[in-house]
């Protein structure tokens, strides 16, 4: 019989957490990993290995073709380019403490898409291969261009069989027109809502009217289309509220999911916020609220959850679960989404083109008008994968990670840092730490969220295997 390879990693006192490259996983002790290391496995250890997918008698058999199913499934496979991101202009009536998005007054000339850009951008959409498309409009606050978002969404309404919308907006200033414009069932909303209104105050929109204005436009939009409507928190690393301030604000507005979100290190914030060596403090607040939202779901009729958190949990549980870019491996950049900038030039990610306007590095990807620049994009993509990183494959959760090169660059102006000194690392090491103590959690109160954010029914006790 032959054993997969298996990566460990302590969990508790003698306890560690065993996984195959297929994400495979069990718990056991430090007797079955000494005997795992010297070769002196017993006939009971063989047995459990073979019974939960760790092992072959012969290449080609059952158990061999189903390991190496599971680990093909592990793997994004790109698709059509389907997922645009639009910028039509820098421009907005906010000047938050920690915009992210480089951008610039209201008023200031020369930061929008002209005529010929917007023609150049639908004659892009329009030799897109795709039949379904999803398009997010970003800025700037992009509503003080209605009208090139009423063209773009007209244009891809005829253009392809299935088109879907995101207006990434403030709510500040909302016009009529406007609020008719995401009146469409095809049309979501997606704004700011800090922790707590005194942050929000102090961050996003200093003074009281202001504040209460937004309230207003965010209880109206999610009182009109409470399915089309999410809210982002952005989180100061040296003011983090109480998770039950976040939990209530939120529940008040029907909100059903909380993504944690520090302020970014890519955009200008980071002149003003500490973004850099706070993963301990980051990694401390995200175990304290997820902990808060399982307690208030012990009590609660309408559930939470913190979707970054779930998101890594689903991928340990379930497998496939790619929606989100940070964690797809291989992170493949120029195919299946791209952003359009302000000045039409292509970008990887939105953190991409916030690095470039600080004159970090410049990764613009070509133009829509000239083309994608595919030395470029090939570039990125040689490294965009985390299979043959010399410290991912030794850690056990290699199959349920992925890598960001644009945080890197941005960090550290280098893509080939030891990766347990990254950001990126220390912050998925720790979830996905707490996603194995949460899944051996004999907690009732922990194992009805873990259910809830899995998408199971119930936690199977065969899919939590202790071998002894």
């Amino acid at each position: 019989m032959n054993v997969m390879p298996l990566k460990f990693r302590p969990v508790g006192k003698q306890e560690f957490i065993f996984c195959d490259d297929a994400g495979g996983f069990f718990r056991s002790n430090d007797a079955f990993l000494q005997r795992y290391v010297h070769d002196g496995m017993t006939g009971e250890d063989r047995a459990f290995l073979k019974t939960n997918g760790h092992a072959f008698d012969s290449v080609g058999d059952l158990a061999y073709n189903a390991f190496s199913y599971r680990w093909a499934k592990r793997l994004h496979v790109p698709s059509d380019l389907d997922y645009v991101i639009l910028v039509p202009t820098l421009r907005c009536n906010l000047a938050c403490a920690y915009c992210q998005v480089s951008r610039v007054n209201e008023n200031a000339p020369g930061h929008d898409w002209d005529a010929a850009t917007l023609d150049a951008v639908l004659r892009w959409l329009d030799g897109l291969s795709t039949k379904t498309i999803k398009i997010e409009f970003q800025g700037g606050e992009p509503l003080l261009r209605l009208d090139v978002l009423e063209k773009v969404r007209a244009f891809a309404r005829q253009r392809f069989d299935k088109a879907e919308f995101v207006v990434c907006t403030n709510l500040q200033d909302v016009s009529e027109a406007a609020w008719d414009f995401l009146t469409s069932e095809d049309t979501f909303v997606s704004t700011s809502l800090d922790p707590t209104r005194e942050l929000h105050e102090r961050h996003r929109t200093p003074g009281t009217a202001a504040t209460q204005q937004f309230l207003q436009n965010l209880t109206r939009a999610t009182s009109e289309w409470p399915d089309r409507v999410s809210a982002l928190p952005t989180f100061d690393l040296d003011a983090l509220p109480d998770p039950s301030e976040v939990i209530e604000a939120y529940s008040f507005f029907g909100f059903r999911s909380i993504y944690l979100r520090p302020v970014n290190h890519q955009g200008f914030a980071r002149k003003r916020f500490r973004t850099q060596d706070m993963s301990a403090v980051w990694n401390a607040y995200v175990r304290r609220f997820v902990m808060s939202v399982a307690e208030h779901n012990s009590s609660s009729e309408l559930p939470m959850e913190e979707y970054y958190f779930s998101h890594c949990l689903r991928r340990v549980v379930r497998g496939g679960h790619d929606g989100h870019v940070d964690l797809r491996n291989p992170n493949i950049v120029g195919r299946s989404y791209v952003v359009i900038d302000y000045d039409g030039s292509f970008y990887p990610t939105d953190e991409a083109r916030m690095i470039t306007r600080l004159g970090q590095i410049d990764l613009r990807m070509g133009d829509v008008r000239t083309g994608m620049d595919r030395a470029m994009v090939d570039a990125l993509n040689t490294e965009a994968l985390n299979l043959f990183d010399p410290d991912c494959v030794h850690c056990p959760y290699q199959a349920f990670c992925g890598v960001d090169l644009i945080d890197d660059l941005s960090r550290y102006g280098r893509i080939d840092l030891p990766r347990h000194l990254t950001d990126f690392c220390q912050r998925h090491t720790a979830i996905f730490d707490l996603v194995f103590e949460l899944l051996y959690s004999d907690d009732p109160k922990v194992r009805r969220s873990i259910a809830l954010w899995s998408g199971l029914d119930e936690i199977d006790p065969e899919l939590t295997k202790v071998h002894q």
